[in-house]
């Protein structure tokens, strides 16, 4: 009777190595199958990354345009160009110059129409008119979302036809009631360029300092014009 339990251990030895071994071959599998699993995922992730890289090259070109329209824009309005003038360039030589033919926006006139009416005149470079427009519209709606857009757009009527010291009282009005407003950030710009045009180069390049504490979340594009007028002015 003895023998019996001899026997039967020593069948468990010769058994366990082998136990041992299906157990270590099941885990490399396991890990096989985690590492073929993490490899797909990273694939996946790479996929996946590289359509995002893609679509923020395509999202970047398209802002780059955009910018670069905006700087066209504002170049224009800076150097007084626009339609009125080309047509000017048209008109046949001894002929006496048109008269404008705009007429006042109507007293019922919504706010929106009154805006966009102003923001025409002034795309088509008759800025006498886009004048009388942005501050009607001012005068009228202080309080409305577009009021610091068309205080700033007024300034640039007096700007583009060169009337720098009503285009610097309208930018430091625009400045100071409409800081906060969308065009707050090129109030500030534009008084510190009409201040360099005037002389006051000293006030224009504390006007520049100003705009990184008051605007820290500026565009690249505004902050990239802010250095520019700063090396154009010696500011230190």
């Amino acid at each position: 009777m003895k023998i019996l339990p001899a026997r039967f251990a020593l069948l468990i030895a010769l058994a366990l190595p082998t136990a041992a071994a299906a157990q270590r071959g099941g885990d490399a599998v396991y890990i096989e199958d985690r590492f073929n699993q993490l490899q797909q995922s990273l694939t996946n992730l790479t996929g996946q990354l590289e359509q995002l890289q893609n679509r923020n090259a395509k999202l970047q070109q398209q802002m780059e345009k955009m910018q670069a329209d905006y700087e066209y824009r504002i170049e224009q309005l800076e150097k007084g160009g626009g339609g009125r003038s080309g047509a000017a360039a048209t008109t046949r030589p001894g002929a006496p110059a048109a008269a404008p033919t705009s007429s006042p926006a109507p007293a019922g006139a919504t706010a929106e129409q009154l805006y966009d009416d102003a923001v025409k005149k002034l795309q088509e470079g008759d800025y006498a008119a886009a004048e009388r427009g942005f501050r009607t519209f001012v005068q009228r709606n202080p309080q409305n979302k577009l009021a610091g857009n068309a205080q700033y757009w007024l300034g640039e009527t007096y700007y583009a036809r060169r009337d720098y010291n009503s285009a610097l009282t309208a930018f430091a009005e625009g400045y100071k009631v409409y800081k906060t407003s969308q065009k707050g950030p090129d109030n500030l710009l534009k008084l510190g360029i009409t201040m360099a045009v005037l002389g006051r180069k000293t006030d224009a390049c504390a006007v520049f300092a100003r705009f990184s504490q008051d605007y820290p979340r500026a565009t690249d594009l505004q902050k990239r014009r802010i250095e520019q007028e700063r090396q154009k002015n010696g500011c230190g």
